[in-house]
């Protein structure tokens, strides 16, 4: 693949792992600055264009184990996003939880005390955002179906 074709694979893998509207968020304020410009079109060709594309392990996996490693490294603010990614890609906050567990007696516990408070912001957040997509979507199926019952009358 040529840096276009891994550019634009990468593009797709983002918007998948980030959902639409997180994606749209982050390229415009997270990377909206040209300093930040380029290094998102650089970590989109050679991160999640190479990386993440590679055959062997799907996105979930993946997910996983790119949490574990800014776990590991003590990465606050990308363990944040990565394990939003997990649990879109369909891991349990059980799961996520039991991982970081495990990692404290290979890592410390304080990074894995700190990577828990993390999941508990994350948590919440994910949580909130799922109730809101709810609430959303019976807000648009009353608006649809007080719109077709006025058609009929």
């Amino acid at each position: 693949m040529n840096n276009d074709d891994l550019y634009q694979k990468g593009m797709e893998i983002r918007r998948t792992l980030h959902g639409e509207a997180s994606f749209k968020k982050s390229n415009t304020v997270t990377y909206g600055d040209p300093l930040m410009t380029n290094f998102i079109k650089v970590a989109t060709t050679s991160v999640f264009g190479a990386l993440w594309a590679r055959p062997g392990l799907d996105l979930k996996t993946r997910a996983l184990v790119v949490m574990i490693s800014d776990a590991c490294t003590g990465q606050e603010a990308e363990l944040h996003i990565h394990m939003i990614f997990a649990l879109k890609q369909g891991w349990t906050q059980e799961e996520i939880s039991e991982v970081l567990l495990q990692l404290m007696g290979y890592i410390g516990a304080p990074k894995i005390r700190e990577a828990m408070l993390i999941a508990v912001k994350v948590f919440a957040e994910y949580e909130a955002s799922l109730k809101s997509a709810k609430k959303s979507k019976k807000a648009t199926k009353k608006t649809v179906k007080k719109s077709g019952k006025k058609a009929l009358k």
